[in-house]
């Protein structure tokens, strides 16, 4: 595992793998299967499973969960695809669950 002096970093709350940047978070507005979710540019040290179509509260995307390299839990999904071209900002972005991932100083 990589470090980051000086930078706040969320990691995967069952094992603390580094997960994502503080400075690649873009939104703490986002729900998700378990509850509150946040929006990031990258996420770091993870998985990416197949893709599939959604349903999801604001359209319909092309996504594919995300796991902890480490220990294997779903964290979220990442958006590949968006159906309307209002939702395209999402794309290639990802989405993490609060409840999986813990915030280091």
């Amino acid at each position: 595992m990589a470090e980051f002096r000086g930078q706040p970093l969320y990691n995967c709350r069952n094992c603390r793998n580094p997960i994502a940047l503080r400075d690649d978070l873009l939104s703490k507005k986002y729900k998700a299967k378990s509850g509150p979710a946040y929006l990031f540019s990258h996420a770091m040290n993870i998985i990416v499973g197949p893709k599939e179509e959604k349903q999801l509260m604001t359209g319909v995307f092309t996504i594919a969960d995300i796991y902890c390299r480490n220990c294997g839990e779903v964290l979220g999904w990442k958006y590949i695809t968006a159906h309307d071209h209002t939702q395209r900002f999402k794309e290639g972005k990802f989405i993490v669950e609060i409840a999986k991932i813990a915030k280091l100083y």
